[in-house]
């Protein structure tokens, strides 16, 4: 008789209280900027609401706030009755950054302290409301953001974005492992501008090279969660703040962020530990 154990469902760190109305926190990282990290989180965040789950997104990059441009938001979010930020909302998500707080031509010069300040207030200083998970884009490398979110909010886990080519695996490789030092379980890797197709002559290319991130997602021992394309349909709807999972959901290219999100979902989203299974020999 043997006793087997089903693949554990990723627990949130408990080194900080949770957050009031928020079942799950996932942070999304990458060792290095220039990945395509906001992008995909504004697309992985629309995926969990496509499949009905009840999601918000905190833009946690403070010197390079994205999300105001991807979602297509303007504006100051307003004050409640009880002191707290109301988060902005658009396509179903809801959405705070320090973008819509400063003018968007302001240089955040920053130190530690003031960024740590500022995400944790942004964590617990917002009206969420009831969510089944917040997406936090992280700003790249393994600093002072990662290390306030590690300690001040009980994650979920984290998801890893990197573009193929080993230049950017290193530096992800370094995001692994910071993680895995302050005990964040790690929910996967994607390999974003996994190649491109000429649109004239339908012909796939290369650019950053082809299944580095599956390599090392296998070398270190984490979930590969999935390859996304790099195509001027996608570069065009995140300029023009109509992000593809939203705007065009049965197409190929959102079908490659809800199949991660669903991924993903299926990992953390079990209420509890199953059981062991006892198997007679």
């Amino acid at each position: 008789m043997s006793v087997t154990h089903p693949h554990p469902t990723p627990q949130a760190t408990s080194r900080a209280p949770g957050i009031p109305g928020i079942k799950h926190v996932i942070a999304v990282a990458s060792g290095k900027g220039g990945v395509g990290k906001s992008t995909t989180a504004c697309n992985l965040a629309l995926g969990f609401a496509a499949l009905g789950h009840k999601t918000g997104i905190l833009d946690a990059d403070v010197y390079g706030p994205s999300q105001p441009k991807l979602f297509g938001l303007r504006g100051k979010p307003r004050m409640t009755a009880e002191r707290k930020l109301e988060p902005m909302e658009r396509f179903g998500v809801k959405v705070m950054s320090v973008g819509f707080l400063v003018d968007e031509d302001l240089a955040m010069i920053w130190r530690g302290p003031m960024v740590m300040s500022a995400i944790t207030q942004m964590l617990r200083e917002v009206a969420w409301g009831e969510l089944d998970v917040l997406v936090v884009d992280l700003p790249p490398g393994t600093g002072d953001a990662q290390l306030t979110m590690a300690q001040q909010t009980p994650l979920t886990g984290a998801i890893i974005v990197s573009t193929p080519q080993d230049l950017a695996l290193l530096d992800a490789r370094r995001g692994i492992a910071m993680f895995r030092r302050v005990n964040v379980p790690l929910l996967g890797l994607i390999e974003n501008m996994s190649n491109f197709c000429c649109p004239a002559c339908n012909r796939v290319t290369a650019i950053f090279g082809h299944g580095g991130a599956r390599g090392e997602a296998k070398k270190v021992g984490i979930p590969f969660l999935g390859e996304i394309p790099l195509t001027m349909q996608l570069r065009e709807t995140s300029d023009d703040g109509r992000p593809v999972v939203a705007t065009e959901p049965d197409g190929v290219h959102a079908r490659h962020y809800i199949d991660i999100a669903r991924s993903v979902w299926s990992g953390i989203g079990a209420a509890g530990r199953p059981a062991p299974r006892i198997i007679i020999e």
